[in-house]
């Protein structure tokens, strides 16, 4: 898949290609972070979409290679990316993993493994799954299931969205 490759230049951004759905796509805002290692090379692209009217955050995607220490979650802890969906929300509450399914999806012509997290808050869903060049992709949705439609809208986003200007 040609989204599934390392860029052999180096952009401003991260060194990998983020996948997610396009920004044009979404009926709402999105806001990009980059988590940056002490090196100053990148450890993850999270990007938050919003709704309109003031409505809060919807899903949250993130993108973390293999290496980033926001993949280090102990058993039973939440993904980075869950811990800040409810950041984005003020909800301080405690929420737990309390199980998961791998599930096998089709995105175009490939098989993808997900992994569906089960929360102890049931408004939050959560999928992970691998991709080919070890970067873990994971999904946090507030308030509404993913479905395996959501597959078909993940692309990888043009280096430029990444670029310091």
């Amino acid at each position: 898949m040609s989204f599934l490759r390392r860029r052999s230049a180096t952009p401003a951004g991260p060194d990998f290609d983020v996948l997610a759905m396009d920004p044009g796509d979404w009926p709402g805002n999105l806001g990009a972070g980059l988590l940056p290692a002490p090196d100053g090379s990148c450890q993850g692209v999270f990007l938050r979409y919003d709704l309109f009217g003031g409505r809060g955050p919807a899903m949250i995607i993130g993108n973390l290679p293999e290496g980033s220490p926001a993949r280090d979650v102990p058993e039973g802890q939440i993904p980075f990316e869950v811990g800040q969906l409810l950041l984005a929300l003020e909800n301080d509450e405690e929420v737990t993993v309390v199980g998961s399914e791998d599930v096998p999806v089709m995105q175009g012509d490939n098989l993808l493994i997900v992994r569906r997290l089960k929360l102890s808050e049931s408004r939050i869903s959560c999928v992970q799954f691998d991709r080919s060049d070890k970067v873990l992709v994971t999904i946090a949705a507030w308030d509404r299931p993913i479905t395996d439609d959501l597959y078909a809208l993940l692309k990888p986003l043009p280096a430029e969205l990444f670029q310091q200007g």
